[in-house]
């Protein structure tokens, strides 16, 4: 398995967090920015960038607009998260129009995850 992380795609990992969705910002400003849990915007994973990384809990979370309900992008997908899960990550993937309609909603599901994922604090 390659190294986790990848210097070729870090200048790509800046633009994408300068052009984030409305969807990613809303996420990040207003909820995973400030969270208790250190969260990575537009982290490099391996041959991926990630949306948002918890390294302490091991959680990764991709948005996904309506794009990836198309055949070849749920393959990919599928292929994207194997490939992280093969690093002992989770992925949890929330549809963008989640993120629009029940914003309280997806923060509660996020806690739920780490509260399962993270480690006790030594």
């Amino acid at each position: 398995m390659q190294s986790k992380h990848n210097k070729q795609f870090v200048p790509f990992a800046k633009q994408l967090r300068k052009n984030m969705t409305k969807e990613e910002r809303h996420l990040w400003y207003d909820y995973l920015r400030n969270h208790p849990s250190r969260f990575f915007c537009q982290k490099v994973l391996g041959k991926y960038i990630v949306d948002f990384y918890c390294a302490q809990a091991k959680l990764v979370i991709e948005l996904d607009g309506s794009q990836h309900y198309e055949d070849e992008e749920l393959i990919k997908d599928t292929e994207r998260t194997a490939f992280l899960e093969g690093y002992g990550l989770t992925v949890i993937r929330i549809p963008n129009n989640e993120i629009n309609r029940n914003f309280r909603g997806v923060c509660e599901y996020i806690d739920a995850i780490l509260e399962d994922t993270t480690p006790p604090s030594a």
